[in-house]
């Protein structure tokens, strides 16, 4: 997976102000003084897991454009992140936000949850363990959106069901019905059938 920036960074003053001492020498400091380098650096570091997230969020022809819409909010919001957690983290949170923000956007009705028990029908479990992790990422893209959502930030990303909630807009009890369906949905097609048993 290659993503290249394409975007150019403008620095920006950010007030001063003191930061812890591991903080101070490190790249997410300086680039949260203008330093176009760092930020370089840190996006380097940390593109391929935002890119990864993206895809699991919001499929593979809009993730590149996410992942870098997500860097140019960090490099805007840089200033704004105190070290009270590591930059990873905060990364993380920004580009959740930054991903269900923008999928709310491209749609202009509120996002539905879909009850269809149809929807993983037509993909086939394989009794191979080898193929399982790409049974499972087929599987995933394959779920109705409502209860992808949900799965990938519980499951994958560990956010409990009252973050999921206020992220989604829906209650915390709609949260743990989809992710009760689509881990019921996962495992109907990802267990081998009885038929390959015999």
């Amino acid at each position: 997976m290659e993503v290249t920036a394409t975007w150019q960074l403008r620095p920006f003053i950010t007030e001063t102000r003191a930061l812890s001492p591991i903080l101070e020498t490190s790249d997410v400091a300086a680039a949260a003084r203008g330093d176009a380098r760092a930020f370089a650096r840190l996006y380097e570091e940390h593109k391929d897991r935002i890119y990864g997230l993206a895809v699991r969020m919001a499929g593979f022809d809009r993730a590149a454009e996410l992942t870098q819409d997500v860097f140019v909010r960090a490099w805007q919001k840089l200033g704004s992140f105190r070290g009270d957690a590591q930059f990873s983290t905060w990364l993380h949170r920004l580009a959740v936000n930054w991903i269900i923000s923008r999928r709310a956007a491209w749609s202009t009705e509120r996002m539905r949850f879909l009850d269809s028990e149809e929807a993983l029908d037509g993909l086939t479990a394989r009794p191979s363990q080898r193929d399982l992790s790409m049974d499972f990422e087929t599987a995933i893209a394959r779920l109705p959106e409502g209860a992808r959502m949900v799965f990938l930030l519980h499951d994958v990303e560990g956010y409990r069901h009252e973050e999921i909630a206020k992220l989604l807009g829906v209650t915390s009890g709609t949260t743990k019905a989809q992710l009760h369906r689509a881990r019921m949905m996962l495992r109907t097609v990802l267990s081998p059938t009885e038929s390959q048993s015999s």
